[in-house]
């Protein structure tokens, strides 16, 4: 069993990982939309790539699991970029 510190230390590894992941994606993005490609297509690609990734790895009823929670998440700006008013 690990203790608290290798955890903790495992967690902020992971959250690093996705955010230099995060940076990369939105880098991509931006290149994209610079060579001309639809912002809107890139995104819909995305979410096509990572829904495909996420049921390979975690199958089609975890992922639907989480899908259903999208919604919700979505309403409450957990994907906004911009402060709500």
């Amino acid at each position: 069993m690990m203790d608290d510190n290798a955890q903790q230390q495992d967690r902020f590894a992971a959250a690093e990982e996705r955010q230099i992941a995060l940076s990369i994606l939105m880098e991509t993005f931006a290149e994209a939309t610079l060579d001309g490609l639809d912002e809107d297509s890139m995104t819909q690609a995305a979410l096509f790539v990572a829904f495909q990734k996420l049921v390979s790895c975690y199958g089609e009823d975890a992922v639907a699991t989480f899908a259903e929670r999208l919604p919700e998440r979505v309403r409450h700006g957990e994907f906004s970029t911009m402060t709500r008013q």
